[in-house]
C-alpha cells in the first residue's frame, strides 16, 4: 500500500488548473483555428489517436457533428503504417491528431498522409517539442505539464477541454464558450464528490460494463480502459442503445454496471438502461447530473458533463485500484509512451 496520496490521485488533482492555464493560453489558438474553419469548411474530419487519445476522438465527432454537422471519422492508423496505403484520398479536410507524447510512428505516419492529401492538421499535444506538432499547421498544447503516473488523467481532460474549446470557437457558439469559462472551478467541484460507494459495489467484481451515450460515450470508454489499466478489472465500455443488443444476453443477477447518465436526450436514455438492467437484478451504479442517481454528479451543458464525470471517476478508480492490491501508477506491462508501428 502506497503512503500518502498515489501520483494517479496527485495529477487528476490538477486538472482544474491545467484547464484553466489551457483556455487563456491558448485562447487565441482556438480564435484562429475557428476563423480558418469557417473561412474554409472542411467536407470531413479525420481524427487521428489511440487509447485515451482515441476516446478523446470519440468525444470529439459528436461534439463537431452535432454542432458542425461535419462528418468525423477516425483513422485506422495501421492502414497507413503497416499497408502504406494511400487512404487519404485529396478533398477539403480537418486532421485532429491527438496525442500525449506525440511520438508514435503509426499516428505520424497517418498524420503525414493525410497532409500530403491536403489536410489542415491540427494536433492537441502535450509533450513539447514533439514530431508530431512539427507535422501540425496548427498546435494545441494542452500543457497538462508531466504525468509520471502511467494512467493519464489530467491530460485527458485537458484534451476534451481542447476539443470543446475549438468547436466553440469554430461554431462560434457563446453558450458553450461560455460554460467552459466555468469549467475550472467545476471540475474542482466534482473532484472533491463522494464515489466511494463504487470503491465498495467493485472491490470483488472481475467483469464489468460501463455505459454512456452521445457526449458521453467517450467517458464510458475512458472509465472501461482505466478499471483494466489501474484495477485489473475487465470492463468494456457500450452506448446504451448499443448494449441492448448482443452484450444484455449477459446481464444478469448482481452484474456490476456503472452507467454515466447525462441531462441531455442520450444521458436520459442511459438513465433508462440503467433502470432497466436493475429491475433484472445487475448491480447498477448510476452517476446522473439530472439527479436521482446512485453516485453524485454536477448538471451543466450537456457537452461538458461527461468532463466532470469523468474527473469524478478518477478519484475512485484510483481508490478502487489501491482497494484491489494495485498500483494505479505502475500497472503490470504497461510504459507510459506506447511507440505502435
Amino acid at each position: 500500500m502506497k503512503d500518502g496520496p498515489t501520483l494517479m490521485e496527485t495529477e487528476a488533482a490538477e486538472a482544474p488548473a491545467v484547464v484553466r492555464r489551457l483556455l487563456v493560453t491558448m485562447r487565441g489558438t482556438f480564435a484562429n483555428i475557428g476563423a480558418r474553419l469557417r473561412a474554409a469548411p472542411p467536407a470531413v474530419v479525420v481524427t487521428c489517436g489511440r487509447g485515451s487519445s482515441d476516446h478523446a476522438a470519440t468525444y470529439a465527432k459528436y461534439l463537431i457533428e452535432t454542432m458542425t454537422g461535419t462528418p468525423t471519422a477516425s483513422a485506422a492508423l495501421s492502414v497507413a503504417s503497416l499497408y502504406d496505403a494511400p487512404a487519404a484520398a485529396p478533398g477539403a479536410r480537418l486532421c485532429l491528431a491527438i496525442s500525449q507524447s506525440g511520438r508514435s510512428p503509426d499516428l505520424l505516419a497517418t498524420v503525414a498522409q493525410q497532409r500530403a492529401a491536403g489536410a489542415f492538421v491540427v494536433a492537441l499535444v502535450n509533450a513539447g517539442g514533439s514530431p508530431l506538432a512539427d507535422l501540425a499547421d496548427a498546435v494545441i498544447a494542452l500543457g497538462a505539464g508531466p504525468e509520471r503516473s502511467v494512467a493519464a488523467t489530467k491530460s485527458w481532460i485537458a484534451s476534451l477541454a481542447a476539443i470543446a474549446a475549438l468547436v466553440a470557437a469554430w461554431t462560434e457558439d457563446t453558450g458553450l464558450s461560455g460554460t467552459l469559462d466555468e469549467l475550472p472551478e467545476r471540475l474542482a467541484a466534482a473532484d472533491a464528490l463522494d464515489w466511494s460507494p463504487a470503491v465498495a459495489a467493485f472491490a470483488g467484481a472481475t467483469d464489468l460494463f460501463v455505459l454512456g451515450r452521445g457526449y458521453g460515450l467517450a467517458a464510458a470508454q475512458e472509465a472501461a480502459l482505466k478499471f483494466k489499466e489501474t484495477c485489473a478489472l475487465h470492463a468494456e465500455a457500450f452506448s446504451a442503445a448499443e448494449v441492448r443488443h448482443g452484450p444484455m444476453a449477459i446481464i444478469g443477477e448482481r452484474f456490476p454496471i456503472l452507467a454515466l447518465g447525462g441531462t441531455d436526450r442520450a444521458g436520459v436514455s442511459v438513465c433508462d438502461a440503467a433502470q432497466e438492467f436493475r429491475a433484472r437484478g445487475a448491480a447498477v451504479l448510476l452517476a446522473d447530473p439530472g439527479g436521482g442517481g446512485d453516485l453524485p454528479a454536477i448538471a451543466g451543458h450537456p457537452a461538458i458533463e461527461p468532463i466532470l464525470l469523468i474527473q469524478s471517476f478518477y478519484r475512485m478508480v484510483n481508490a478502487l485500484a489501491l482497494a484491489r492490491g494495485c498500483d494505479p501508477d505502475s500497472p503490470p506491462h504497461l510504459n507510459k509512451v506506447t511507440e505502435t508501428l
